[in-house]
């Protein structure tokens, strides 16, 4: 485990965190930690406080794990795609209820939910869009409307897709909703990549660490962003105790 900005990171491989699941008798909040999110955090001491209460911060983003490592500590990446997907495979074993949460458009929500329903058959699966959530990770009326039907539904896990710091604040005031639980996570955009509405980078480049180099190629307009991870995120680290 190593300690970035103050949190624990402990970039458990993928298969020890569904072990943890499957066996668990309490739920699991999730959140696959990146160099934005940890930038974030520096900024946000509400949002540092919501990240530090998660069960596991895993590593997702290559500048984090040359971070952890540079620390002194060996951890194994794993993306929130493939997180999610082996989440789903977990429900499709145990044929668990799965809730996701979050989505640009009604019909990319209902694309969502043909394909998991076809991917795995043997999960219930409910889809909201949710409405807004502010950047305090409070939703307005539609939200709480939404909130009350997945309260009902009592899934066992829950992926959110509001982007950060949204999901994880909202996660945190959610996470005690469902008596069923087993795992929440917030998932970014990989409910777009999912639908199809973003193409992931090739194998090979996410295997190298240059999946974000691929992300400025087609949305030139994250360019800031991954400037913040690339450059700035790596400054922080070095400056840090």
């Amino acid at each position: 485990m190593a300690w970035i900005f103050g949190l624990p990171i402990e970039g458990l491989h993928r298969d020890t965190i569904i072990d943890i699941i499957r066996h668990s008798t309490t739920s699991q909040w999730l959140v696959t930690a990146n160099p934005e999110i940890l930038l974030e955090t520096k900024r946000n001491s509400l949002y540092s406080s919501a990240v530090k209460k998660a069960s596991f911060r895993l590593v997702d983003g290559m500048g984090l794990a040359l971070a952890c490592r540079l620390k002194g500590s060996k951890v194994t990446r794993v993306t929130g795609v493939e997180l999610s997907e082996s989440l789903l495979q977990l429900a499709q074993e145990m044929r668990w209820r799965v809730a996701l949460v979050g989505s640009q458009s009604q019909e990319a929500m209902q694309k969502l939910l043909r394909d998991v329903r076809a991917a795995y058959p043997d999960i219930s699966v409910m889809g909201e869009l949710a409405g807004k959530v502010d950047e305090k990770g409070i939703g307005d009326l539609a939200n709480e409307e939404a909130s009350m039907r997945l309260s009902q539904f009592d899934p066992q896990i829950v992926l959110v897709a509001f982007g950060h710091p949204k999901q994880e604040l909202w996660i945190e005031q959610h996470k005690t909703d469902y008596p069923s639980l087993k795992a929440i996570m917030g998932v970014g955009g990989t409910f777009d990549y999912w639908s199809g509405a973003v193409k992931r980078a090739p194998r090979w480049m996410r295997q190298v660490g240059l999946e974000w180099l691929w992300r400025v190629f087609i949305e030139p307009k994250r360019i800031k962003r991954i400037f913040d991870a690339v450059i700035l995120f790596p400054i922080h680290v070095l400056l840090s105790k």
